[in-house]
């Protein structure tokens, strides 16, 4: 019931959490863009208004400018100049010029209201605007506010010596074209509104298909247990979330490996450290008071703790093979390093030691590795040969990189065995039984591969065996190694030596 409920709120919980993040993207995307509207709508409008403006003046100016070229000619009744007679002026004017839409004529003469044309608001009637214009010296453009809106005009004073004969006042009745302006921007407000509602629209479900890889995300990672990293996030594309999906493979990837790597060293360790831990107590609990006998039952303790020892070392040692910092390469000296291996084997065991050649030159290796699994070579030759026997050590050159080797004369190795012995755990049938846990051929396989390498092996039942490590590479200005590497030799019958 604990497990239902809990895994109910954590579906609850990633859902809101995929609800909060949908609803913020949506939010801000309807934000941005209805914020970017309405700053374009006022834009637009204030835009327009202000090219309302500049064409009303425009058309002020021109009818101004029609008026001085009418005063300035003839009068077509009686052929003579106008001269001082503004009411023939106006009469003229009124007559052949019809006012543009929203505009009005009106015209004073001797201080008094003379002749207007149509327009929504009588201006000769507004006492604060023939105040202002019957005894006008000069032009004046300005605004004025009446119940028909706002109104833009022009007056001009037409003066005859040092007195005012008449004002002639062109205006423009704006509300009607606001109006217009006005409803442009509000059916453009309506557009805007459906074209939002549908882009916000597409903008939720595309939201919803850009978090489908954060919700895989975190339902793979809800999925993953102790023993089940298997997993995935399917990647798609190259952007961003593809990349996030990436990494987080990756990093399951890493942790699969680290998981597996301490799953198998504590099985391991269970399984090999059982038997000498169950030795060690069971001759503990036996031990009597005899000297020898605590004698015999210490020194049995003691060969196990180092057994125990070694076991754990190997484990740990291949445990950090999987890690990328395994071997460390450098450029080491090859015959250096064969003479140095070949000085520590003689310290493993009684044997007939030898170099079958030894090879100059520079190879990128990590030395310390390499010295490691040569001489876990040269312990297995030891641990499966009889004393006094033959056990060779050599370095090649040869056209597929740096062979190095170790050969014994031991009893063999079987044909269908060699694939097995590699791996943990593993001894060749006929072989010598040692006091190892079955590691040391795995940890020089995987020196070899740490490297980019392989390890080869020659040998059958009753003619010894022959382990080589192959290393890529080719040292500068130094001939390969064209005769073939010493390999095993017959066995001799030494079946009352060897343990079956």
């Amino acid at each position: 019931m604990t497990s239902v409920t809990t895994t109910a709120a954590a579906t609850m919980t990633d859902r809101r959490i995929r609800a909060s993040v949908r609803l913020r993207i949506l939010g801000s995307f309807v934000a941005l863009v209805v914020g970017a509207a309405l700053v374009s709508l006022l834009v637009q409008r204030t835009v327009l208004l202000e090219r309302l403006d500049r064409e009303v003046d425009d058309a002020l100016e021109q009818e101004i400018s029609e008026l001085e070229s009418l005063a300035g000619g003839v009068d077509p009744d009686t052929g003579e100049p106008f001269g001082d007679d503004v009411g023939a002026i106006f009469t003229n004017f009124l007559e052949r010029n019809v006012p543009g839409e929203g505009e009005a004529f009106v015209t004073f003469v001797d201080g008094r209201p003379f002749r207007v044309t149509p327009a929504p608001v009588r201006l000769d009637r507004d006492p604060a605007a023939v105040a202002a214009w019957s005894d006008l010296r000069t032009g004046e453009k300005a605004s004025l506010t009446t119940d028909a809106g706002p109104v833009r005009y022009l007056a001009v004073p037409l003066v005859f010596g040092d007195e005012t004969r008449g004002v002639f006042v062109v205006a423009n009745f704006l509300q009607n074209e606001r109006d217009e302006i006005d409803s442009g921007v509000r059916v453009e407000a309506v557009v805007f509104g459906g074209v939002l509602l549908v882009a916000a629209t597409i903008a939720w479900v595309v939201a919803g298909r850009l978090l489908r890889p954060v919700r895989e995300l975190t339902e793979t990672a809800r999925a993953l247990t102790g023993t089940d990293w298997s997993r995935r996030i399917p990647v798609t594309g190259d952007d961003e979330i593809a990349q996030l999906s990436t990494t987080f493979n990756d990093m399951l990837d890493r942790l699969e490996s680290a998981f597996a790597v301490q799953r198998t060293f504590v099985d391991d360790a269970g399984h090999e450290l059982r038997t000498p831990i169950t030795i060690i107590r069971g001759h503990l609990e036996l031990m009597g008071d005899d000297p020898e006998d605590r004698r015999q039952t210490m020194s049995v303790v003691m060969d196990e703790l180092d057994r125990m020892a070694r076991i754990v070392e190997d484990l740990l040692l291949m445990a950090k093979a999987v890690q990328p910092d395994f071997v460390t390469t450098g450029p080491v000296e090859v015959a250096d390093l064969t003479a140095d291996v070949l000085d520590r084997a003689r310290l493993l065991g009684d044997r007939r030691w030898s170099v079958d050649h030894s090879a100059t030159g520079e190879a990128q290796l990590d030395r310390h590795r390499v010295i490691q699994a040569m001489l876990n070579l040269a312990r297995n030759a030891v641990e499966h040969t009889p004393p006094e026997s033959q056990v060779g050590i050599g370095s090649a050159w040869r056209a597929d990189g740096l062979h190095l080797w170790v050969r014994d004369t031991g009893s063999g190795i079987a044909p269908e065995d060699h694939g097995r012995i590699f791996e943990r755990f593993s001894r060749g049938r006929g072989r010598r039984r040692s006091d190892g846990a079955g590691l040391g051929l795995a940890i020089v396989n995987a020196v070899a591969q740490a490297h980019g390498g392989r390890v080869d092996l020659d040998s059958d039942i009753g003619r010894g065996a022959t382990f080589t490590m192959v290393f890529p590479g080719r040292a500068a200005e130094v001939e390969t190694l064209d005769a073939p590497i010493p390999t095993t030799v017959p066995f001799p019958d030494r079946s009352h030596e060897e343990t079956p």
